[in-house]
Parts: structure tokens; C-alpha cells; sequence
């Protein structure tokens, strides 16, 4: 069935309209590759996406400046030589066009696009205990019977979009990041604001300047920076990393973050002057590199973490080099890698520029948006022709949330995860029979790793515990409250020994009124989960049941 080409016809009666083996929510890196594995078992499968592509966060990520932060030849599908040899990367750490590109060369060499339907967001997934199988009603009224049901969805993929009163007051333009329109957007010549500075909205700054009459950056919390270097890719480099497919495929899955580097030498065991040099090494690499491959005790340390801090304050301080400036955008009340970590390229030089204005709005916070602009708390209005919103996520949550997913007795997920944030290794949630996840809380992929490395882990997993489940003749797996219980205590234990666990960042749930606090990402490290998660298969899915 060509699902794309035409949408089945709704039910009146409530009967379905399709039925299947398995329903994949979401067409991205995740959804690809699971909907690729199920479909080579011979199971009956269906993707749909709200998007008009495949390619998920790059489909709609399409901002000014939107790249990679994760170097191209990793952030790639290490199951086929031949996929992964068929395209060539243009630079190391390449724009959304060339990523889209990519997306589309995957799901066409692998014929995929005949299994997923586009345009079609999926409203609400409930379980039938009786029949145990899952009924989906899509936007358009849509039903379809399912054994499985699997979210590919993304981690950031539910955008904060009307972040304040009056927006729809605006005479100008209102774009959000991540909702960014196919057609281009003008600039030129116009009074811009962006409201948010984390990685999203350093990249639209960076690039956005130059085009801009004015443009106003609004304040709240500043972000240590690392520089990105970005070279050209030619005939040479791109047969340089294709010769080490074999070599990412075994070092990938194993490190912290999923990445090719790791940490390597205790800090005890360096004198500072080792120390400084491997902090200058890291950071001269033009990559998350210091991050995620210098010292693993920034972590837990307050004192090394503010050494390692004050390193890239340094940094930065050089570049900004106004006292004012650097007051505004050097974070001095949380520590180095607590925060996401954003790569930029020349971002602290724009505040240097004559038509660049930095707002600070931690103490006088944006009020509303007016007809004519944005008012702070102080009065002022800042005139503006075009507001871009760099405001973030409800990560790891909000994509299921805004889903009525409901499980055994009439369980919704929304007011569960309302209440406590709980899975079972971010791939089970107990209650919900047969619903598989990815990218969710309590797993790396909600936040601390090369996304491509832990969703194909994630989505291999899934397709190894289905083909188990097919052929033992079991019909349901779901994971036990005690399993459960015990997975969500070693996830609290992990992240409560980190720094991370102590500052408050969207890592936290931070950033949304009366989300409960609990670390998103399991931080144990993309190795140690990867063994941990073998474990449960190796022993055929102990504390698990199974009908």
C-alpha cells in the first residue's frame, strides 16, 4: 500500500480503517531505521508523520544557520556499507538543507516512503486489553488497529510556541525555530528580535546578523560556547572517514555520548600542567570534544567543575572583551557542561556589531508582545518588524504527551508523567502493553547523546524484543512495576551524583512550570546502557511479562 499517495477513509462506525503489525510514529533518524528493521521481519508496517517529509528534527528545523553538532560521518546509519558509503558529506559538520538531503537518500534507497503517510498527525493510542492491541485515531479521524505501537518522535520536537500575551497582537512577523516556513524568509533591512540563547538561537544569531538592519538579542541565561570548526569536505576526507566504518561501528555504541572520542585520563592522575594542555587540546579540536572527551570529574567535582569553567570563561572573555558584554553572556552561577553545550562560529563577535543590541531580561523579564514589539517588565517596548523565537521544548516528554496515549485501565500517560516521569531504560513504560519508545526520558537519547548512535541501539533493541516476542508465540510484552521501579532508582542514583542533577536547565524539566524534576537523560554513559539493555535481552527479557 502506497500510504503517502492517499489516505484510507474514516469510520463512522469506529471500526478500522487499517490494520497492522506495527505503527510507527514519526519519520525521522528513529522512525527510518525501526520502520526499515520491522518491516525486514515481514510484519505488516506503518509510519505517519505530521511532517510533509521524512527527516523529522531536520525536516522541521530549517532556521537560519541550523547544522550539526555532531561531526556528519557519526551522525549516520552504521548498518550498511553501502548506505553509508553512498553519500558524501560536503564538510564535517553540515546545514539542514544537506541534512534533509540526506534524510531523503536514505528513505529512497530503502524504498521506505511507500509505508509512511505524511500530513497526518496521530490524536490519540489506546489499548484494548480484551483484544490487546492498540487503536490509533489520527487528525483525520483515521483508525487503525495495531499488536505494537512504536513512537518515534524526538526528544525536542514539542516547540514552546506561544510563550507569551499579545503575540497574536503583533503587526510583524512571529516565526518560531522550529516551525520554520519552506519558503524563505526576508530579513533584510528589518528590526529583528530573538528571544533565547541556547544552541538554537546562537545559530540563528551568528547568521542573521550580517542580514539585519537591527537586530536585538534578549538575554536571560548565558551559555558557555565552544567554537566550531567546520571544514570542507573533498574527494580525500570523505575516503578518509568511509575507511573508518569499521572502526566507528565498534568504538560508536561504547563510549560516554555515543561520539568517536571519550574520556581517557583521571584528573588526579595529571599535573595541572597536563591538565591545561588536554583543556587546550579539547578545545582547540572545534567540537563538542572538551565537553564529552576531557575530564569526566567536572561532572561530580564543584571544584574541577569551576576549573574547567573558568578555562572557557577565559575563552570567552577574550573575544567579548566589554566588561558589560561579558557580565551579560558568561555564565558565572552554573558550571561548564551542565547546560547543553552549544558550538558556535564568530557568535560572541556579533554583540561587537554596531547594529547588535543585547538585552538583558533575567531581572527585567519580557512582559508581552505589543502591536509594535516586545515589552519588558520595566515598560520599555522595543520596536521590532520580525520576532524570532529560539524558546525550546517540552523535551523528552511533550511529543507523548500531547498524544492521548492511554494503557491499561484507562491510564493516560499525560497525567502519569504529570505526576512522576517514569520508563523502563526509555523503551517500555510499565502499564502501556507493547508500546515501544524512543527518545524519551530516562534513557540517553533524551538528551546526552549523538542521536544517531542511540536510536539506532534503541530501535535494535526493539526489533530483536518483537522478533523474540513472534517467535516464542508471545502476543504482549510490558515491563513489571518492580523492574520498572528498580530502572527509575538506578537512574536517580546516577544522576543525583552529577552536577547536572543541581542546576536547573530543560536537562532538568526546568523550563516547564510544574514539570516534575528528575534528570531526562540517563547519564551512566551510551556504553554502559548499551550493556546494560543487552543484558535484559540476554536474559530473554527477565522482568518482563509476557502473554
Amino acid at each position: 500500500m502506497n500510504a503517502q499517495a492517499s489516505k484510507p477513509d474514516s469510520s463512522a462506525s469506529g471500526q478500522a480503517t487499517r490494520t497492522l503489525d506495527a505503527l510507527i510514529i514519526g519519520a525521522g533518524v528513529a522512525g527510518l531505521y525501526q520502520l526499515h528493521q520491522l518491516r525486514g521481519q515481514g510484519l505488516s508496517v506503518g509510519a505517519y508523520d505530521a511532517a510533509g517529509g521524512v527527516g523529522g528534527t531536520w525536516y522541521w528545523n530549517r532556521y537560519p544557520g541550523a547544522k550539526f553538532d555532531s561531526e556528519s560521518y557519526i551522525y549516520q546509519y552504521l548498518f550498511s556499507e553501502k548506505l553509508y558509503k553512498g553519500w558524501q558529506w560536503s564538510e564535517r559538520f553540515p546545514g539542514q538543507p544537506e541534512i534533509e538531503r540526506w534524510m531523503n537518500y536514505v528513505a529512497d534507497e530503502l524504498d521506505l516512503k511507500k509505508d509512511i503517510q505524511f500530513d497526518t498527525r496521530i490524536d490519540s493510542a489506546h489499548y484494548d486489553e480484551q483484544r490487546q492491541r492498540w487503536g490509533v485515531v489520527t487528525d483525520t479521524g483515521e483508525l487503525i488497529d495495531t499488536q505494537f505501537l512504536v513512537t518515534c518522535c524526538g526528544m525536542l520536537s514539542a516547540p514552546l510556541t506561544d510563550m507569551f500575551p499579545g503575540q497574536k497582537e503583533f503587526k510583524g512577523e512571529i516565526f518560531h525555530t522550529s516551525r520554520w516556513p519552506r519558503e524563505p524568509v526576508d530579513l533584510a533591512g528589518k528590526r529583528v528580535g530573538v528571544v533565547g540563547i541556547g544552541a538554537t538561537g546562537i545559530q540563528v544569531i551568528q547568521t542573521v546578523a550580517d542580514q539585519v538592519d537591527q537586530l536585538k538579542v534578549f538575554v536571560r541565561t548565558p551559555q558557555y560556547v565552544l567554537p566550531m570548526k567546520n571544514p570542507s569536505y573533498g574527494p580525500q576526507e570523505v575516503a578518509k572517514y568511509q575507511g573508518r566504518l569499521a572502526e566507528l561501528r565498534k568504538t560508536l555504541p561504547n563510549t560516554f555520548a555515543g561520539f568517536e572520542y571519550d574520556f581517557e585520563d583521571a584528573w588526579a592522575d595529571l599535573t595541572p600542567e597536563q591538565r591545561l594542555a588536554r583543556l587546550e587540546d579539547t578545545h582547540a579540536d572545534g567540537s563538542l570534544k572538551l565537553w564529552l572527551a576531557s575530564f569526566a570529574e567536572m561532572f561530580f567535582d564543584a571544584a574541577i567543575s569551576e576549573e574547567v569553567s573558568e578555562f572557557v570563561r577565559e575563552k570567552m572573555r577574550k573575544r567579548l572583551v566589554d566588561p558589560a558584554l561579558c557580565e551579560m553572556l558568561i555564565p558565572s552561577d552554573y558550571g561548564f557542561g551542565t547546560h547543553r553545550v552549544p558550538l558556535e562560529t564568530n557568535y560572541l563577535e556579533v554583540y561587537l556589531r554596531d547594529n547588535v543590541e543585547a538585552i538583558p531580561v533575567k531581572d527585567n523579564p519580557i512582559e508581552r508582545v505589543v502591536p509594535e514589539g516586545i515589552q519588558t517588565a520595566d515598560g520599555t517596548i522595543h520596536e521590532l518588524d520580525v520576532i524570532i523565537l529560539a524558546t525550546g521544548f517540552d523535551a523528552g516528554t511533550g511529543a507523548l504527551t500531547r498524544i492521548d496515549i492511554r494503557g491499561r485501565d484507562n491510564r493516560s500517560l499525560k497525567e502519569e508523567w504529570g505526576k512522576d516521569i517514569r520508563t523502563t531504560m526509555g523503551l517500555q513504560i510499565h502499564g502501556y502493553p507493547n508500546l515501544f519508545t524512543t527518545a524519551v526520558p530516562l534513557a540517553p537519547s533524551a538528551a546526552l547523546c549523538n542521536m544517531a548512535t542511540c536510536l539506532q541501539q534503541q530501535t535494535e533493541w526493539i526489533s530483536n524484543c518483537i522478533h523474540y516476542l513472534r517467535d516464542k508465540a508471545h502476543r504482549v510484552i510490558e515491563p513489571l512495576a518492580e523492574t520498572e521501579e528498580q530502572w527509575v532508582q538506578h537512574h536517580d542514583e546516577t544522576a543525583n551524583a552529577t552536577l547536572i542533577s543541581k542546576t536547573d536547565s530543560w536537562y532538568m524539566g526546568s523550563n516547564i512550570p510544574g514539570k516534575p524534576r528528575r534528570m531526562l537523560s540517563y547519564c551512566g554513559g551510551v556504553g554502559a546502557y548499551k550493556t546494560k539493555c543487552d543484558e535484559v535481552a540476554s536474559r530473554e527479557y527477565e522482568g518482563f511479562s509476557m502473554q
